[in-house]
Parts: structure tokens; sequence; C-alpha cells
């Protein structure tokens, strides 16, 4: 989850997701586990784009009409990315394992 949610600040998060998703399908079955949590954890990686401008088409928008920078982004959606990446990750063991 956390290596798509820093790929999806780079790229956008549908192709975060077609890279990520045959990934975690084959980890889940190389652990012989579900592969549910797998790519739900892919769902929500791929998702987390808070952390740059050029993340998400409206991520950009705001920028630009709030005069935000990039350094702004970087303050808020690094913390924000972390704690997403914790609560899911909690969330998503908990539930499934």
């Amino acid at each position: 989850m956390l290596l798509l949610a820093i790929l999806t600040n780079i790229v956008s998060n549908n192709a975060a997701a077609v890279i990520g998703t045959p990934i975690a399908i084959n980890i889940a079955n190389q652990l012989g586990l579900p592969a549910e949590p797998f790519v739900l954890a892919v769902l929500f990686g791929a998702n987390l784009s808070y952390a740059t401008p050029m993340a998400y088409k409206t991520n950009l928008l705001v920028m630009n009409a709030g005069n935000y920078t990039f350094a702004d982004f970087l303050k808020v959606g690094v913390p924000l990315t972390i704690l997403m990446w914790i609560v899911l990750s909690i969330t998503l063991s908990y539930m499934y394992f």
C-alpha cells in the first residue's frame, strides 16, 4: 500500500492500480492467502494522492485557486498519507487476518 501511495503521487491513480493489482494478486497466491485484502490495499494505496499537486487533477485546481505551493502539499500530504497508510493497514489486518 505504501509503495502504491508513493507511486500514485508520480503517476495517475489508475496507472498505479494497473501496476499494483497483478503484483498484489501474485503475492497473495504465493502466500496462500485470499487476494481480496491485497487488492483492497492496492485500491486504497492508489488513491492516497495527497502529497503532490500533480498527483490528481483536483489537486492542481486547488493549488491554483488557493495559491498553494508544492511545499504546502508536501507539508500536509505526507503526514496524511502516512496516517492513512497506518490506519488502513491496521484495519485491513484486523478485518481479514
